[in-house]
């Protein structure tokens, strides 16, 4: 019957053949080394976790992206994977290595417990033969813990056995003295022994180096819950290399129990098998390995005697004891051979380095091109930026001319309207009729060619309000779902004043005057939305969706040139206050709100409302009623781009109704109104969102604002 490193070695020859992938070679090896070292009767779990490469997992705040899987087995899956929140800050990938438990062994409140305190004590391991662990966290999707480690490139001594075959003493000790001088470290700062040492836990580095991996997690993770605190389980370890009285509850963790591993695997290095079948009786003795002498052999089996206390203290004791002992007489010359063969091999890893390094150096030189080239490519923008700020700048003096001859049509059309109102005041009434309800005038900018005209606008007061929400709107809105984090956005309530009159679209922008730009400007979309088809129903009167921030930017500017009037986004404040008309209630018509009222999903509720209908698309400017200052849709239908950047809360904001253009998420521009596709809680005057600026979807239009120039003295 063939070993389990045999049938590893020939796993290897078809991988290296290219008849097996490296995942298949892994899974393979995995599942050979998982029946050789088990208990008879024990069964080994396997991972449920379902993974794969591409996948993100992780908080909302430390996210991994899973590149390939390592290894896996019982204990879960160990990936490569990109730390996504360095990578964002430093603009190059950084690489872990990531130890996925499954669900199954961290499923108890005690088990995740013990995981957070090993994977505490192993952050505090800083040695230069222990991996080093990073943190630990938990997948909110898969409900997985796991632990972020240093990435590795190399192979685990289970792969180096397979590959090179029973090893000479001296290239054991080799590979054994600096897991000793780790554990010794472990023991000495934290007082913690490994208790599963086995050769699938032992990794040499491309570079030869010495890690050892698993210090101590696998092992509490496994013994349940059984076992309180910190302490060291009783059933510690893998079969095979698991100490006799591993089985029995100690109240203190044992060097003992390493120092019998690790003589187990210097067997196993030696012989290519292990000394015992597991598990191992108190008569069972092992066969003499023909490369030791008799004082050695000594040596070693005190390394695996079955009374602990006849046992070196230490793995470092073990390994000097070797060393010191006298080599059998026959051993000269395979020494000479062997460490002729270290030289060889010594001066191999030396060319490899150096061309490492040189191959690191070019990639350093490239990266000094890239910066460069970027840094003639800012300027370039730069310089770009300035011509453009020029031409706005004549564009501005432009404007403020057609301002100008605006204000005096304004002012003529206002005499007019009060001339026309005294003179039906003076009629004589033949019957009695009831005053109509006052409502602000409505504004319609002509374009300068006379092709047309601007969207109608409602001119909204000067004014102060309190902005966001008061606590008593914000408990209720929790109570109808709402997150926290989404309610420390409206905080804290603030009075601000809007210093000058400005006009607000009556409506968002609807197609139609999209589709006037969109042909004026031979403008192009850039997202997927289609704003012409986006999936539901568009007429002409409907608002516009499928518009980025910056896209909006666009029509505001080239309705300023056509019409000789200052268009701009409103500003955040401005939104909210048109929005609430003097309100101080969630809507600007009370605090409930139904589906007769505004466009949005009708399955869901608000403040004891009713249920209503979920129309699944945009409904057509004007088809609810207007709030008190005669804007239309001011809640639903669409979420309304406005110029102010996504700001975590409102501490520092503006008092005066300006824009809040400084410091924040650059990126993002914050949302209001709420749309056809979100339940009312958002739809509430206060809430706030954001979204990127240059994206675009089917929830999302605008309306716009511009400023009303006042003649002196009125």
């Amino acid at each position: 019957m063939h070993t389990a490193h045999e049938k590893i070695r020939e796993l290897r020859s078809l991988h290296e053949e290219g008849l097996l992938s490296q995942q298949e070679f892994d899974t393979r090896k995995n599942a050979i080394l998982d029946a050789a070292y088990a208990l008879p009767a024990a069964t080994r779990p396997g991972t449920e976790i379902g993974l794969m490469a591409g996948m993100e997992i992780g908080p909302p705040d430390r996210r991994y992206r899973l590149e390939r899987l390592i290894a896996h087995g019982g204990m879960g899956q160990v990936w490569q994977a990109t730390d996504l929140a360095t990578h964002a800050e430093l603009g190059h990938s950084a690489m872990v290595a990531l130890k996925i438990l499954p669900p199954q062994l961290t499923q108890s409140a005690t088990r995740a417990r013990l995981l957070v305190e090993e994977a505490t004590e192993a952050r505090k391991l800083a040695h230069e033969n222990i991996v080093r662990v990073y943190e630990w966290a938990r997948d909110p999707a898969t409900t997985s813990y796991f632990i972020i480690m240093e990435c590795l490139e190399g192979e685990d001594l289970d792969s180096l056995l397979a590959r090179e075959g029973q090893l000479t003493l001296e290239r054991a000790l080799e590979l054994t003295t600096p897991i000793a001088a780790a554990l010794e470290y472990a023991w000495d700062r934290r007082k913690l022994v490994h208790r599963d040492i086995k050769p699938g836990n032992v990794f040499v580095t491309a570079k030869g180096e010495v890690k050892l991996l698993d210090f101590g997690i696998a092992a509490r993770v496994r013994s349940g819950a059984g076992n309180a605190g910190t302490q060291a389980p009783g059933s510690s370890g893998t079969a095979g290399y698991r100490a006799p009285e591993a089985g029995t509850p100690r109240r203190e963790p044992s060097q003992l129990l390493d120092v019998y591993a690790v003589a187990v695997m210097l067997y196993q290095m030696l012989e290519g098998r292990l000394p015992f079948r597991a598990p191992r009786g108190e008569a069972d003795q092992a066969a003499k390995p023909a490369a030791l002498s008799e004082v050695q052999w000594e040596v070693l089996q005190s390394g695996f005697a079955f009374n602990a206390a006849a046992r070196p203290h230490t793995v470092m004791e073990l390994v000097a004891a070797l060393r010191s002992a006298p080599l059998p007489p026959d051993a000269k010359p395979a020494q000479d051979a062997a460490r002729a063969e270290a030289v060889t091999l010594a001066r191999m890893a030396r060319q490899k380095l150096q061309r490492e390094e040189a191959k690191r150096a070019r990639a350093e030189h490239d990266a000094a091109r890239r910066v460069r080239r970027e840094a003639l490519r800012e300027q370039l923008r730069e310089r770009r930026a300035a011509e453009v700020e020029k031409a706005r700048a004549a564009e501005d003096e432009q404007r403020r001319i057609h301002q100008a001859k605006a204000a005096a049509a304004y002012r003529a059309e206002q005499q007019r309207t009060r001339a026309e109102n005294a003179v039906v005041l003076a009629e004589p009434a033949a019957i009695e009729v009831q005053a109509p309800v006052p409502e602000p005038g409505i504004l319609r900018d002509a374009f300068l060619d006379g092709s047309g005209h601007g969207p109608a606008m409602v001119e909204i007061p000067a004014g102060r309000f309190q902005m966001g929400s008061p606590e008593h709107e914000r408990k209720k809105a929790l109570e109808a779902g709402a997150q926290l984090a989404w309610l420390e956005r409206e905080t804290p309530q603030h009075w601000v004043g809007i210093e000058h009159a400005f006009a607000l679209g009556r409506y968002p922008v609807t197609v139609g005057e999209w589709r006037r730009f969109a042909m004026a400007t031979l403008w192009r979309p850039h997202g997927e939305t289609n704003w012409a088809s986006p999936g539901f129903r568009q007429a002409e009167d409907h608002p516009v969706v499928g518009v980025s921030w910056e896209d909006a930017q666009k029509y505001v500017r080239w309705l300023s040139e056509q019409t000789g009037h200052h268009y701009r986004l409103p500003s955040e404040a401005e939104w909210e206050y048109a929005c609430r008309a003097g309100a101080k209630t969630a809507f600007s018509f009370g605090d409930s709100i139904d589906t007769s009222r505004a466009n949005y999903d009708g399955n869901y509720s608000y403040g004891g409302s009713p249920r209503g209908v979920f129309r699944q698309g945009t409904t057509p400017a004007g088809a609810f009623a207007p709030n008190r200052w005669g804007l239309y849709d001011m809640h639903g239908n669409v979420w309304e781009w406005v110029q102010d950047v996504v700001h975590d809360n409102y501490i520092g904001a503006p008092a005066d109704g300006s824009a809040w253009e400084e410091g924040g998420d650059q990126g993002r521009r914050i949302l209001r109104g709420g749309s056809w596709l979100y339940n009312p809680r958002y739809l509430r005057s206060a809430l706030r969102n954001g979204y990127s600026a240059v994206l675009s979807n089917d929830i999302v239009g605008f309306r716009v604002a511009r400023d009303l120039v006042r003649p002196a003295g009125e």
